[in-house]
C-alpha cells in the first residue's frame, strides 16, 4: 500500500527546503543559540529567561495566564516552572498565582546587560529588513 502512494507524487515538485515549519525551526535555532550563548553562565535557558521577564511585569498570573504570555505547552511550562522554583527564581506560595521572587528580580538584573547583548547580535544578524519582517510576522500569527 505504501508504495502505490509513493508513486503517485510526484517527488520533482516536492522541495522540502521550501517547507515553513522548517525554515521557522531553522531560524529558531540559529536565534536560540545567540541567546543560550549568553545565558549560559547564568544557568537558565531562554524559556526560563521569557517566563522571568514576564513574572518581572506581572505579579498577577496563574499558570493557565502564563502559559499563554510565554506560549508554552502546559507540560513545557510546567518543567520550567518547576526547575524554576527549585532554584527560588519563583514562588507558588500564593497559588494559584506565581510570583517571582527577591532572587529572582536579581537574577533578572544581572541577566538583562547580556540579554541586551543577545538582542544587538540578533538586531545585527536580520537588520533593519529582517526585524520588521519579524514584526509584521508576530503581528499576523498574533491575530489567529
Amino acid at each position: 500500500m505504501y508504495l502505490s502512494v509513493v508513486n503517485t507524487i510526484d517527488l520533482n515538485t516536492f522541495h522540502p527546503q521550501q517547507c515553513i515549519s522548517g525554515k521557522v525551526m531553522r531560524l529558531n535555532r540559529k536565534i536560540a543559540n545567540i541567546f543560550r550563548q549568553y545565558l549560559r553562565p547564568f544557568g537558565i535557558t531562554d524559556s526560563q529567561m521569557s517566563l522571568l521577564f514576564i513574572l518581572t511585569k506581572r505579579d498577577d498570573l496563574n499558570q493557565k495566564q502564563l502559559s499563554e504570555m510565554a506560549a508554552l505547552e502546559k507540560s513545557s511550562l510546567n518543567r520550567n516552572l518547576n526547575r524554576l522554583v527549585d532554584a527560588r527564581l519563583i514562588t507558588k506560595e500564593h497559588f494559584p498565582t506565581i510570583r517571582i521572587t527577591k532572587k529572582g528580580l536579581q537574577l533578572v538584573q544581572q541577566i538583562i546587560p547580556e540579554w541586551n547583548k543577545a538582542m544587538d547580535e540578533t538586531r545585527e544578524l536580520l537588520d533593519k529588513e529582517g526585524m520588521a519582517a519579524l514584526d509584521v510576522l508576530m503581528t499576523k500569527v498574533s491575530q489567529k
